[in-house]
């Protein structure tokens, strides 16, 4: 495979997934500011655009932290590059790089997905309308990951594609839990308040993990519990270690196919040796920040790896 095709399949699907986070973040920001009053709400927008990396850009245009600016900076802002219209645009324009590598269900799930958020998002997106638009771009990455997985060949480009996937997922996962330590409380002393226990909801809500995480733990909303589940129980697929077992059979298979273990191996064996017999009561002693911080290096070192074993500047 070229390394330009490999590239588009794997882009494809890290931008795909990237467009569905931020809109998960979005949603549970809105459930949030919704439900407070005026300056919590404007402290969990701020702690969006912080989480995207994005404070610098919005700021530049804006003096608050409204929600509706927010949401428009987000979604389609033409000083972001980062919006999600121009991501789901990157997507479309991947799966065009890699047309002859994907199947016609994936191809067509992208191209009618675009069309219809391009046609949603030309316009500012109001109060009345966010709802709409949010589940619009999670609806499109389910439709393209059930077109993907229900008629794509488990060849190389198949591997590709998820590696993609989970170095995106982890990265997102990583950066909203970080952020709750950092911004989004106000003070020390609202830990074990309603407004800590409303934060530790959010960050589940953001991961796609509220509803099975009530279910395990009967509802029950803590800290240590959350964090474990988000970091270490490799049953949820939006947790740091299913993320990382996925990569790592992803790597592994690439590996057999081209008969090679490349530098992205080796760094994911390095990272498995260091964390994978961790516990919470460790991270939380190294100190969950540091965790993260280091979880997010290996994890950028690893996707670099990739583009150099696999040739994605060719």
């Amino acid at each position: 495979m070229l390394g330009r095709t490999a590239n588009g399949l794997f882009w494809m699907f890290r931008y795909l997934e990237r467009a569905e986070n931020t809109a998960r973040l979005l949603e549970a920001a809105l459930r949030m500011a919704l439900t407070r009053d005026l300056a919590t709400a404007e402290a969990e927008w701020r702690s969006v655009i912080a989480t995207l990396g994005l404070s610098k850009a919005y700021e530049a245009l804006h003096d608050s932290y409204d929600g509706m600016q927010v949401w428009n900076f987000v979604l389609r802002g033409p000083s972001n590059p980062g919006n999600v219209r121009l991501m789901f645009g990157a997507v479309r324009s991947n799966a065009r790089t890699a047309r002859t590598n994907i199947s016609s269900d994936v191809w067509e799930a992208v191209n009618e997905n675009w069309m219809k958020l391009d046609a949603l998002l030309a316009r500012p997106v109001g109060q009345a309308g966010v709802g709409e638009v949010l589940a619009a771009i999670r609806r499109a990455g389910t439709q393209v990951h059930g077109a993907f997985d229900g008629s794509m060949l488990r060849d190389e480009g198949y591997h590709f594609s998820r590696a993609g996937t989970f170095i995106e997922r982890a990265d997102s996962t990583a950066r909203i839990l970080d952020m709750k330590y950092f911004l989004l409380l106000p003070s020390l002393s609202y830990v074990g308040s309603s407004l800590d226990t409303g934060q530790w909801e959010q960050v589940l809500r953001s991961v796609a993990g509220a509803r099975v995480y009530s279910w395990l733990n009967a509802g029950q909303i803590e800290a240590r519990g959350i964090v474990e589940f988000v970091v270490l129980d490799d049953r949820f697929p939006r947790s740091l270690a299913f993320c990382r077992n996925a990569l790592r059979d992803c790597l592994g298979a690439l590996a057999r196919m081209h008969g090679v273990e490349g530098r992205a191996v080796a760094l994911m064996r390095d990272s498995d040796t260091r964390i994978s017999h961790l516990c919470v009561d460790q991270i939380f002693e190294q100190g969950l920040h540091e965790f993260l911080v280091d979880f997010l290096s290996r994890n950028a070192s690893i996707s670099q790896a990739i583009a150099e074993d696999y040739r994605f500047h060719a």
